[in-house]
């Protein structure tokens, strides 16, 4: 039986937990996540999950923060927002005073270990 390798397209369902068992996101109800194994479009650890796989098999897994968006960095809590460029970020405001604004620009889940339950549907 054949298993996944990089370079494969794969079609997962998945349910993405938080440790204190909050559900963050799911495949539930949609149609399955639908990528190609190694370019890069979901994180590391996930996609790293998936080499081995076969079709039908299901895994639950954790994956660290250095494998998923890392640590929080404080560097990117408080900025001054110039966007003459047109890119959108999203950012958490924290506080407004009359000399600035802080915006927290690192990923919600930065921080976090994402726990993963996984099916392969196919590849």
């Amino acid at each position: 039986m054949k298993i996944a390798k990089n370079g494969d397209k794969v079609k997962v369902e998945y349910t993405l937990t938080l440790d204190d068992g909050q559900v963050v996101d799911t495949s539930k109800g949609r149609d399955p996540l639908e990528f190609t194994l190694g370019e890069g479009h979901v994180i590391k650890g996930f996609n790293d999950a998936i080499i081995g796989m076969k079709v039908d098999e299901e895994k639950d897994f954790k994956v660290e923060p250095k494998e998923a968006y890392g640590e929080p960095n404080p560097q990117l809590m408080i900025i001054g927002l110039t966007m003459q460029d047109g890119r959108k970020s999203m950012g958490k405001i924290f506080e407004i005073t009359e000399e600035y604004l802080g915006i927290d620009l690192n990923h919600p889940l930065s921080g976090q270990v994402l726990n993963f339950h996984i099916k392969l549907i196919s590849f």
